[in-house]
């Protein structure tokens, strides 16, 4: 069982101390020391508690973190996994669940996501979520550009009336 939660800063200290096998290593964050020096993401404790959630397991264990950036008539997603809980079938409850949680912050809002095309992992796990891939392009990195898929979340029909 996951759970949304606030991400508290023990969980961005954790987050940044998360290790990645290769190819997935360019998802590493910064030092948490510097993050907060610096004030970038969820290291700045304002932009922290607007746009940053933790992912508990049922024990309140940090599983992952989602980040719900806002734009206009948009919620863009961000998401990680721990690393050492990746390629065990979780990623998809993670995606819908965060996908879900956007939904209920913002219910008019489309609610998107940007991926790497290469990574197939993701991408399964996203699609079997409910976003489906409308556009690809190419957005510069910190390595130089690299082709994204953006994924629209297909929102779960409304509930039929009662009665």
């Amino acid at each position: 069982m996951m759970k949304i939660g606030p991400l508290l800063p023990q969980h961005g200290q954790a987050i940044c101390d998360w290790s990645y096998a290769p190819p997935y290593d360019l998802y590493r964050w910064p030092a948490w020391e510097d993050m907060q020096k610096d004030g970038i993401e969820f290291g700045d404790p304002v932009i922290r508690a607007a746009q940053y959630a933790s992912v508990l397991d049922g024990d309140g264990a940090l599983i992952g973190f989602a980040q719900f950036f806002p734009m206009s008539g948009v919620t863009r997603l961000g998401l990680g996994l721990r690393p050492d809980l990746c390629g065990r079938g979780l990623g998809a409850g993670l995606a819908e669940l965060i996908a879900k949680e956007a939904e209920r912050r913002a219910p008019h809002d489309e609610i998107d996501l940007e991926v790497l095309s290469w990574n197939k992992r993701a991408i399964r796990a996203y699609e079997k979520a409910g976003f489906r891939i409308t556009d690809t392009y190419a957005r510069r990195t910190p390595t130089g550009y690299a082709d994204f898929h953006c994924m629209v979340y297909c929102k779960s029909p409304e509930p039929p009336p009662n009665g």
